[in-house]
């Protein structure tokens, strides 16, 4: 099982929408919340997923492809 860590970040729009939960169920894929802030204009969520390289890989798709911005982090420094 790989882990990656990631930052998103919901514009707006997709702040009620049920991706994260949508992601891990589609694609078979463990999220660990470590951070969130969520507000009625802004979500932001740090994310340790855990799951096979090509799902992590996929699932990080259909986020970005919904309108996600995703960022990289290693430690609490992001790439």
């Amino acid at each position: 099982m790989a882990k990656r860590v990631i930052k998103l970040t919901f514009p707006q729009d997709l702040v009620k929408e049920p991706l994260t939960f949508q992601m891990a169920k589609k694609y078979n894929i463990l999220p660990n919340i470590r951070r969130a802030k969520v507000t009625e204009t802004v979500g932001e969520l740090v994310l340790e997923l855990e799951g096979k390289e090509q799902d992590l890989d996929k699932g990080i798709e259909f986020l970005k492809k919904a309108g996600v911005i995703i960022d990289s982090i290693v430690g609490d420094i992001l790439e």
